[in-house]
């Protein structure tokens, strides 16, 4: 170490310097003695790593005394009281934005939740019987009656439910999986990962491309617990290809006695067809087919909580439901409120896109997102925002979460050049905002999609933008 940053470390303040001017700005009303000293402690770390990893010498004179570490200190510890988990406005176009919490929840299932919440609750209490209950019961019945499924299981996301059922049903055993469906979702959730820590042994078979039935028969023996097939859900493979329909694994499987699972991943309860988008497997076809056990996510295509939900024959969610790992893996009250309150709304299929804002961003028309694009510039132009240049732009949004990867939902922008800012810095204004406003960036504009963007959310992008203008 060079003595130009011997002598930096050397004038580093002293703790307790920091500490006697942090006292007399009464520090303690925000955090007690042991967080302040603590965070001193990291500020004055954070300045010795900077000095001793600095490749380029660095200024003395620009080197922080006790004042401005306390400033840094007192900064850090006010930070603590602010909520770091906030609500956004989402304009990317991207619906269920793994980034930005998927799916918004319904009105109905926000007042559940706090319903349930602000008491106690029959979670997992039997109020016909006056005995224990089990909390899945809560929203087994109405799985059920969705989907055509003999039972159903909830845990808390989908890897939990794949990996929950792939230990229960093939431990120690070979899972034959098509080599092009070992899919990786964000987070990077790999299928082989998932298998290896189910403690199940994958079996690979085909090739990318192409998979035939004949090769799933070829890898089955006495070794083989599980027949698995994936639906990638985030992209498609097209071209040359074959793959073997789950009806012809079904009778596989029940020819040689192994249990047929269908990873749905997204989990879509109703067609999408109907709105004029591309097929998407619904559970209720797939169990039709055959499958022993189906899994898919709470909060994607079904616009409800994270969750993983588990379905299919009694005797097999019998045997999932008792492996030690469900508890390990079980939701919450406030997810079981707010899913039940969800799926309440596909009792009525065609009123589902209406209420679940996910499934009416998916589905709604693109006139009426035009309608809304051209209310928000109608509301800009009324204030002053002299600056700024708005117009309106035709474009694709897209369903994002791993869902519908090659549907292009046609989208309406509202799009803002602003002649005294770069569209860098309005984004990173707009980011940094106390409610945040999420948008794209396009050359010298930034671009509000409205298929993302509802009508109460124009209070927080307009003030946002007065906001960023008047700073």
């Amino acid at each position: 170490m060079d003595e130009t940053k011997k002598e930096m470390l050397k004038k580093l303040p002293k703790i307790d310097e920091v500490l006697l001017i942090l006292e007399k700005q009464n520090i303690y009303d925000l955090a007690p003695r042991d967080i302040v000293i603590a965070t001193c402690r990291k500020v004055v770390q954070d300045l010795r790593e900077r000095i001793v990893n600095a490749m380029e010498k660095i200024p003395v004179e620009s080197f922080p005394d006790a004042a401005i570490v306390a400033g840094k200190v007192e900064k850090s510890i006010r930070g603590l009281s602010n909520y770091s988990l906030r609500r956004v406005v989402n304009a990317t176009g991207v619906i269920l934005h793994t980034n930005l919490g998927r799916a918004p929840l319904c009105p109905e299932a926000l007042e559940r939740i706090l319903d349930v919440g602000k008491g106690y609750s029959n979670l997992e209490f039997d109020l016909g019987k006056g005995e224990r209950g089990q909390r899945y019961d809560h929203v087994s019945s109405l799985l059920c009656a969705l989907t055509g499924a003999e039972d159903a299981l909830i845990v808390n996301n989908n890897a939990a439910a794949v990996l929950l059922a792939l230990n229960t049903l093939a431990q120690k055993k070979e899972a034959i999986v098509s080599r092009g469906e070992l899919i990786e979702i964000g987070g990077e959730f790999r299928i082989p990962e998932i298998m290896q820590k189910s403690a199940t042994k994958l079996r690979e078979v085909g090739t990318t491309n192409r998979t035939r039935l004949s090769d799933y028969e070829k890898a089955i023996n006495n070794k083989t617990g599980l027949i698995m097939k994936v639906h990638t859900s985030n992209y498609r493979i097209v071209g040359f290809t074959e793959e073997a329909d789950i009806e012809s694994l079904v009778a596989l499987g029940k020819n040689h006695g192994i249990p047929v699972m269908y990873d749905l991943g997204s989990g879509c309860l109703i067609d999408l067809e109907l709105y004029g988008l591309q097929h998407e497997p619904t559970v209720r076809e797939t169990l039709t087919k055959g499958c022993d056990v189906v899994t898919f996510s709470g909060d994607k295509l079904l616009g409800g909580p994270q969750a993983g939900i588990i379905v299919g024959k009694k005797e097999v969610l019998e045997k999932i439901k008792k492996n030690p790992l469900n508890r390990a893996l079980r939701i919450d009250k406030f997810t079981l409120a707010a899913l039940e309150a969800t799926l309440m709304h596909y009792l009525n299929p065609a009123v589902a896109p209406r209420k679940l804002r996910a499934l009416k961003a998916l589905t709604e028309s693109v006139v009426d997102v035009k309608k809304r694009a051209e209310k928000l510039i109608t509301k800009l132009q009324k204030e002053t925002f002299d600056s700024l240049e708005f117009s309106l732009r035709e474009d694709f949004a897209a369903a994002g979460g791993g869902s519908l990867p090659t549907q292009q939902i046609p989208t309406v922008l509202v799009a803002i050049k602003n002649k005294k800012m770069t569209a860098t810095k309005m984004e990173e204004k707009l980011r940094r905002l106390e409610v945040p406003v999420i948008v794209r960036v396009d050359k010298d504009e930034i671009l509000f999609d409205l298929r993302t963007v509802a009508e109460d959310d124009f209070t927080f992008v307009i003030e946002g933008l007065r906001q960023i203008i008047s700073n």
